[in-house]
């Protein structure tokens, strides 16, 4: 059974760092682009970062470049989002996926392995 866990959320200031980490078990993915996305509350889903399946590229939304970077390990089948000069507005439930694709997606319906989320909020 392929499950994707999430960790790292928190509660924190404006200013702070976090890094979320997503284990991935039941199957390798490192041949699959990663992805994380959030969702605040009372909004859609949104794509955050893209990884390929070797790390090689990324993409990140506009809205967090230059603040958040993501990498992966596939020895450790885990993939990690380090989020600086975190916001008030990057408050989310956060979710990391595994696309279908070897390269880089940034949309919802391209991937079809998602974890459960976890919160990060930023206070001002």
């Amino acid at each position: 059974q392929v499950q994707l866990v999430e960790s790292g959320g928190a509660l924190v200031q404006a200013g702070s760092s976090l890094r979320l980490s997503c284990a991935a078990s039941g199957r390798t993915f490192s041949s699959y682009g990663m992805g994380w996305f959030r969702r605040a509350s009372g909004k859609e889903r949104e794509f955050v970062a893209a990884i390929s399946w070797n790390g090689a590229r990324t993409y990140t939304a506009d809205s967090v470049k230059g603040r958040f970077t993501i990498s992966r390990d596939n020895a450790r089948n885990t993939v990690y989002l380090q989020m600086n000069s975190l916001r008030p507005e990057d408050t989310a439930v956060y979710y990391c996926a595994v696309s279908s694709y070897s390269d880089i997606r940034t949309l919802v319906r391209n991937y079809n392995y998602w974890g459960q989320g976890t919160q990060v909020t930023v206070s001002s």
